[in-house]
């Protein structure tokens, strides 16, 4: 059997050198050379972010929201509270985080796919003083929405708030400046647009923040921010054993999104792909979710099938043809949403083979 094309938002393919790293000869995690690895990759990771030296990165073996429980589980002290901009699935997985960790919630809900409003966030955030944190989503991957992250950013510095921003499918993705945006934690994982596998998600955190925080702020064990931060910050360690070889794999994947053009050419591809693929498809008359470009990822793009096609079957079609694309979520599935994604090792040509298949399976 043939590997599939994956057009689905991570995991994703990945490079040949990425896969190959892998396979790298076991070390011990608590050895010099694990220590030189994570110095490396954190490095790079603060790179990506086109963070400072004012921030300091963790890897963290987990999927996205593991690093999401990580940060949010850990940075509040007891009658602090978070304000939540939230429209899409994940960040009601945000909130579920925050609830899970009776964490006191300002929630800011829009509904899905739609803008967030600044005037009401801004009006949430005047009337509910207790708030320490704004958090949000930067690439809603439920809708393919971009949200105003500098926009809210400016907020947050305003107002004098921490911000935390999910950045799990918008790191390598779209044009991240942690700084200019005034962001405070964000996150991610090599699964995504960076190009590397699941389970080795990361943080990027200001180290001014970092520095406030103690081990028993965390309301978790293993996902605890600040027993990260002492162990990345004295050692290049991790508190507990990580997943070694999807470090080397990670730090591959960071070599490649930094190299020749640096993420800027990596994002202007991705531009590039979306554009061939959102062409192609209005040209077979399909409508998409979102109707403003501007808005959309550069990554994700969620589009309906025509009236009366069955969404189960066209997907199962699909991937008999070597293709896998996801079906929407919620009441988007209902509607025959389907999400085609161009993340990690796809360019023009794959989006160009990728329509004549869709258009034989529609």
């Amino acid at each position: 059997m043939s590997a599939p094309k994956l057009f689905s938002p991570g995991p994703i393919m990945v490079k040949d050198n990425v896969r190959q790293a892998l396979t790298h000869y076991d070390i011990c995690h608590r050895g010099a050379e694990f220590e030189e690895l994570f110095a490396r990759a954190t490095a790079k990771i603060n790179k990506l972010f086109k963070a400072d030296d004012t921030y300091r990165s963790m890897i963290i073996s987990g999927s996205g929201t593991s690093s999401n429980e990580t940060v949010l589980s850990s940075i509040f002290n007891e009658g602090e509270e978070v304000l939540l901009i939230r429209n899409g699935v994940f960040g009601e997985r945000l909130l579920e985080i925050i609830e899970k960790h009776n964490i006191p919630l300002v929630d800011c809900e829009f509904p899905w796919a739609e803008e967030p409003d600044l005037a009401k966030v801004e009006e949430m955030i005047k009337a509910n003083p207790a708030v320490k944190v704004i958090a949000m989503v930067f690439h809603e991957t439920s809708t393919g929405m971009v949200n105003p992250v500098k926009a809210v950013g400016e907020l947050a510095k305003k107002y004098d708030k921490w911000f935390f921003v999910d950045c799990v499918s918008a790191a390598a993705g779209e044009n991240i400046d942690i700084v200019d945006m005034n962001i405070t934690f964000a996150t991610s994982v090599g699964g995504k647009c960076l190009g590397a596998y699941p389970g080795s998600a990361y943080v990027c955190g200001k180290i001014d923040a970092l520095e406030t925080l103690t081990p028993e702020m965390g309301k978790t064990t293993y996902l605890n921010l600040a027993k990260h931060y002492i162990s990345a910050k004295t050692k290049n360690q991790t508190p507990n054993t990580p997943n070694v070889n999807l470090f080397w794999a990670l730090d591959v994947a960071l070599d490649n999104a930094l190299a020749d053009g640096g993420v800027e050419a990596r994002v202007a591809r991705y531009k590039e792909c979306a554009g061939i693929l959102r062409q192609g498809m209005k040209d077979m008359g399909l409508k998409f979710l979102l109707d403003d470009e501007s808005k959309m990822s550069n990554t994700v793009t969620s589009v309906f099938l025509p009236e009366g096609k069955d969404l189960k079957a066209f997907l199962k079609e699909m991937e008999d043809k070597g293709y896998v694309v996801y079906s929407g979520k919620g009441k988007y599935e209902e509607m025959g949403m389907f999400q085609v994604a161009n993340m990690g090792e796809i360019y023009p040509d794959d989006c160009k083979e990728f329509l004549n298949v869709l258009k034989s399976c529609l």
